[in-house]
């Protein structure tokens, strides 16, 4: 009797499981934002079809159905990795499914050491669904999918964060100078008119 229950359960679980995979559907559309790109780069290809376009390479080795849907064994993690990350990627997906099309938002970091991707949680789509969401820990390939759809074999100069502070500074004491300078001459100003009144 114990055989035959467990027998039924592992039934039912793979059942739901060849369920869920027959009615989830991958994204039509993708495109990536952030660091170093001027302008949103199209992913192109065929989401639901695998590794063979970039769209493809990025929705398996990206984790896109594992952060997108419970599975089971799940995939996903929902710590942080503790290592630096290097720059972050926004990449919006456009999903077609019952509900009509929906956009859903991950976050790439292609030039980690190992790189990595993240969903957040409970993002809606198709109405009544949301995203199991987690981190997903990839490998290599991730990142040379993305150098195939357009991205830069190397991470962006991390310039940006200093130079505007160096300016911001560099202003505020050019600013503090003139108000000093200002204030100085009006004193010489008011002194000089009192020793010509007193005069």
């Amino acid at each position: 009797m114990r055989r035959l229950l467990l027998l039924a359960t592992v039934g039912t679980l793979a059942a739901l499981a060849v369920t869920a995979s027959a009615t989830a559907k991958g994204p039509s559309t993708a495109s990536l934002t952030g660091p170093g790109l001027d302008h949103a780069l199209p992913i192109k290809g065929a989401g639901e079809m695998g590794p063979g376009t970039p769209l493809g390479s990025l929705v398996e080795l990206g984790g896109f159905f594992p952060q997108m849907f419970v599975q089971v064994p799940d995939s996903t993690v929902r710590k942080r990795p503790a290592s630096d990350l290097g720059p972050r990627y926004r990449v919006v997906y456009r999903v077609p499914g019952p509900g009509g099309t929906s956009t859903v938002a991950q976050d790439v970091y292609p030039y980690a050491k190992t790189p990595v991707t993240y969903m957040s949680p409970g993002q809606r789509f198709w109405g009544v669904s949301h995203t199991h969401g987690g981190w997903f820990v990839s490998g290599p390939g991730l990142k040379v999918a993305l150098v195939a759809a357009g991205l830069p074999k190397s991470p962006p100069a991390r310039t940006g964060g200093s130079f505007p502070w160096a300016w911001t500074s560099a202003g505020a004491v050019a600013v503090l100078l003139l108000v000093l300078a200002i204030v100085l001459r009006r004193r010489s100003i008011v002194r000089f008119r009192t020793v010509r009144s007193t005069a």
